[in-house]
């Protein structure tokens, strides 16, 4: 079984997502699990504060230390072998065969996610995480989104999760930068547009040379 816990300020934009659909077959079946940890609960003074201004000036607000590390050591106090995730831009670009080494590890992996908020966060921050990843080059306004999508791409990927016993396969990104080749379903007809004729053909050996023929590379 693969675990993750997430540490964000807005469980509320992380939560139906993962309750639905895959996630929560996944869920249901026993092959992942999903914790959230409040930084608010680990915030400083009366206000629960989890940001301050930055040195030397400068718009926006940043994440503090103590609230990020407490809140990470409090998850490792109950699994020293948990590893950190920081969603960030300065991170390696996340794709389909990090994602698969990520599923494909010992069964009892345990990684924490933080959700960095407001501007950013303190650069020391980064002296206790382990994967420092990146969606691109793009900003967010926080680090749920990119939670949601490195936790999708890999449970996706855990045997048992997908209906069909090859789907993750033979789609796109599943060798490099492959493209998977164009699908179609019932009617054979619509407005016109009609289903290639050796799709219907029946001749598997043909469709399979067709399916290759048509596959691109990103």
């Amino acid at each position: 079984m693969i675990k993750f816990t997430i540490i964000t300020l807005f469980r509320e934009a992380i939560e139906p997502y993962l309750k639905a659909s895959m996630m929560e077959k996944a869920t249901r079946k026993g092959l992942a699990e999903f914790d959230f940890v409040d930084l608010r609960d680990f915030g400083l003074g009366p206000h629960k504060s989890v940001d301050d201004t930055p040195y030397g000036g400068g718009d926006g607000m940043l994440l503090r230390c103590e609230p990020v590390f407490k809140a990470i050591e409090s998850v490792k106090a109950k699994d020293a072998s948990a590893k950190v995730i920081l969603p960030t831009p300065v991170g390696e670009v996340w794709n389909q065969e990090m994602a698969r080494e990520f599923a494909e590890r010992e069964t009892s992996s345990h990684y924490i996610i933080l959700c960095p908020h407001y501007e950013g966060y303190d650069e020391r921050i980064l002296s206790i995480v382990d994967y420092k990843i990146s969606l691109g080059k793009y900003v967010l306004t926080g680090g749920e989104l990119p939670a949601l999508a490195i936790i999708d791409s890999v449970v996706r990927l855990i045997p048992g999760v997908l209906g069909g016993e090859k789907s993750a396969e033979i789609e796109s990104f599943s060798d490099g930068d492959n493209l998977e080749y164009p699908q179609y379903t019932r009617p054979e007809d619509f407005r016109g547009m009609k289903v290639p004729e050796i799709l219907l053909s029946g001749n598997h050996g043909e469709i399979a040379k067709w399916r290759e023929e048509h596959s691109g590379k990103a």
